[in-house]
């Protein structure tokens, strides 16, 4: 972020850009260590779990019908390994009856057990981390704690976010330091006061990106829950 002047944690220009990843402006020596305005530095931990440790064989067979052996076996077969993300998870959505948030998660499980891509990064290459949190208000509020800059200081202190597009109660997307990366923001409606929220930062500079930006958005998305609910 451009906040390194005023608070030495050089989020976007030091772990997150590629523009001298990892070391920020005045970014301190512990590893992992943090600012409420981003990260400073995360080295050599690595871009967190497959998503075959995150869900459980048992529980991806219990919803889609096979283990993760299973859908591994069924994509070899078709020629996955040959395939794009967009085409894999849609063969599994119209061959095979598989609903999308599980279509998408079987592909990364098979591009990352496969060598397509590594834990962390994108179908097309780019490394992003993710965030998310339910909050017990409606979504339209969570809108505005990311659209309205006075709300916004109050849980994300200095940061350097210009929106790009925003449809209140549904969506957002935001440039981040400058557009050097950017965030999506999804809201899924559990009932009439809460919602779920669903954060994506793209665009990061590598594995060690991830991890720091995984922690930041862990303790901001947990310190903007606390600001909605209890104020």
């Amino acid at each position: 972020m451009s906040t390194g002047k005023s608070t030495g944690a050089g989020v976007g220009r030091g772990a997150g850009t590629g523009r001298g990843a990892g070391t920020g402006k005045g970014a301190g020596t512990g590893a992992g260590s943090r600012t409420a305005t981003g990260p400073r530095t995360a080295t050599g931990a690595g871009a967190g779990k497959k998503i075959t440790e995150k869900l459980s064989a048992a529980v991806l067979s219990e919803s889609t019908g096979k283990d993760w052996v299973g859908w591994f076996a069924v994509l070899d077969k078709w020629g996955a390994h040959q395939r794009g993300h967009t085409d894999i998870a849609r063969h599994l959505r119209e061959e095979h009856g598989v609903n999308g948030w599980h279509a998408q998660s079987i592909t990364v499980g098979y591009e990352q057990e496969r060598g397509m891509r590594e834990v962390g990064q994108s179908c097309d290459g780019t490394w992003e981390a993710s965030g998310n949190k339910t909050v017990n208000v409606p979504a339209e509020r969570v809108t505005e704690a990311f659209v309205d800059e006075a709300v916004r200081r109050r849980w994300l202190p200095d940061a350097d976010l210009t929106l790009r597009t925003h449809r209140a109660g549904k969506s957002l997307t935001a440039d981040w330091d400058g557009g050097a990366s950017r965030i999506s923001v999804f809201l899924t409606v559990k009932g009439p006061q809460k919602t779920q929220i669903t954060l994506g930062h793209h665009k990061l500079a590598d594995a060690d990106a991830v991890v720091a930006y995984k922690e930041f958005w862990r303790e901001r998305l947990g310190e903007l829950k606390r600001v909605l609910e209890v104020g």
